[in-house]
């Protein structure tokens, strides 16, 4: 999607026909696991709304000739929400932990009159998205009634929780939206504003959890330069 608007308009119908989606906040790092991930990289193919997460991938949208805006997975929370609100669409919540779950419902609720969070759910340790508890949990969702259902489980286990829920429970649109419910309640912070608008909020992270992610940085930036080639490729080389 190349707007919040164009994305909210799509939303909206969907909301008012009763038709589910998937949703993926797309970044370096899910670049960095589609390639080398096949079964990531299917349950991506199988989403059906993809929005930039990252200024990289905004940058590369940019130079490919194909603009789109910047919708951080975290930032669109609440605009969903208040998109459910309007429609008279109960919400769900899924991932992380009870304490978390309960912080970021009732930060939601305060900020948005009349959202319903009819059902919230922490899976356990080792979770399987294509296991057996996956199945009874979208089994679960689907005869809550739910429309939108959030899902924090992090990259892959949640797109590929939401690709299988496009079948399971079709009329659930399901927004993977990373560590989003773990900022609204408190339980990680965010980095400031300036850093975000200087897109340094990665050197945020990074500073907060330097062994686990800097290995990860280090994998996206090694990609950058086939990612710039192939944008470029596709502006100047492929016909149009």
């Amino acid at each position: 999607m190349r707007s919040f608007a164009q994305l909210s308009d799509e939303i909206e119908h969907r909301f008012e026909t009763g038709r589910g989606f998937a949703l993926a906040t797309l970044n370096l790092d899910h670049l960095v696991k589609i390639g080398a991930d096949p079964t990531f990289a299917e349950a991506y193919a199988r989403q059906d709304l993809v929005v930039a997460d990252g200024r990289p991938v905004a940058w590369l949208a940019r130079l490919a000739g194909r603009p789109v805006e910047l919708m951080p997975g975290s930032d669109m929370i609440v605009p969903l929400c208040r998109l459910a609100a309007g429609a008279g669409v109960s919400v769900a919540l899924v991932g992380s932990d009870d304490e978390t779950l309960a912080g970021a419902a009732a930060a939601l609720e305060d900020r948005v009159p009349g959202l319903r969070i009819a059902w919230r759910h922490a899976p356990p340790m080792g979770f399987d998205p294509d296991g057996p508890a996956a199945e009874r949990l979208l089994v679960d969702i689907a005869g809550q009634g739910i429309g939108l259902c959030f899902v924090a489980l992090g990259a892959p286990k949640q797109e590929r929780l939401a690709a299988r829920g496009r079948h399971r429970a079709p009329g659930v649109g399901f927004a993977c939206i990373g560590a989003g419910l773990d900022f609204l309640a408190g339980r990680q912070r965010r980095a400031p504003p300036w850093m975000r608008r200087l897109a340094l909020e990665w050197l945020w992270r990074l500073g907060g959890d330097v062994r686990r992610l800097g290995p990860r940085y280090a994998r996206c930036f090694a990609i950058l330069p086939g990612q710039i080639a192939r944008a470029a490729r596709q502006r100047f080389v492929t016909p149009r």
